[in-house]
C-alpha cells in the first residue's frame, strides 16, 4: 500500500490471513496517525514569560532569566584560485569539506559544485573562485566539547578542478 497523505488511517484494513486448512483470523483494525509533511521545525517556538503593568505604571522593570542560544554553528567561506585556466573552456570545481576529530578521523560537512565560467583572455590566466559557503551546525562538532561555539574545530578542505569544453574527437573506427 502506498500513503500519500497524512492523517488517521486503519491498520488492518487490507490484512490478510490464509491457510491450508481455511482458519480464519478476525485482526482487530487499529488507528495509525500517519504523517507524510516533510515541514522541518528545527526549533521550538519560544516558551512565553508572561509580564502585567499595572494601571497607571510608566515603567516596569523586568528579569526574564536566563536564555539559552539556539541553532549556533559556523560558516566557512573559502575562495580558492585556479591556475592557467584556458580561454573559451568552461571548468567544472568540486569543493568538499571534512571535519576531523582529535584522532583525525574525517566526518563529511559538504560538498559543492560550481561551474567555472569560460573567459576570453587571449591566453591562459589564472581564475578566482570567491564566496562558496559551507554552514556548519554546532551540533556536528566532533571536539568533544559542549560549550557553544568555543570548542576549536579542526576542517580539512579538498578541491578537484577539470575542463568541461574540450577538443577532442573520438577516432573514426576503420576498415
Amino acid at each position: 500500500m502506498v500513503l500519500n497523505r497524512s492523517g488517521s488511517m486503519a491498520g488492518n484494513e487490507n490484512l490478510e490471513y490464509r491457510d491450508k486448512e481455511g482458519n480464519q483470523v478476525d485482526f482487530d483494525s487499529p488507528e495509525i496517525e500517519v504523517d507524510c509533511s516533510s515541514d522541518v521545525f528545527p526549533e521550538d517556538c519560544p516558551r512565553p514569560v508572561e509580564v502585567t503593568i499595572g494601571g497607571c505604571e510608566d515603567a516596569v522593570e523586568f528579569d526574564a532569566g536566563d536564555l539559552n542560544m539556539e541553532s549556533l554553528g559556523r560558516i566557512l567561506q573559502v575562495d580558492v584560485t585556479v591556475k592557467n585556466v584556458c580561454p573559451h573552456r568552461r571548468a567544472a570545481l568540486g569543493v568538499i569539506v571534512t571535519e576531523l576529530d582529535d584522532k583525525d578521523k574525517e566526518y563529511k560537512r559538504g560538498v559543492k559544485t560550481v561551474v567555472i565560467r569560460a573567459h576570453n583572455h587571449p591566453t591562459c590566466r589564472d581564475v578566482t573562485v570567491r564566496c562558496l559557503k559551507f554552514v556548519l551546525p554546532e551540533e556536528l562538532d566532533v571536539s568533544g566539547r559542549t560549550d557553544a561555539l568555543c570548542s576549536r574545530r579542526r576542517f580539512r578542505v579538498r578541491f578537484i578542478v577539470h575542463y568541461i569544453d574540450h577538443d577532442f574527437v573520438c577516432c573514426e573506427k576503420r576498415n
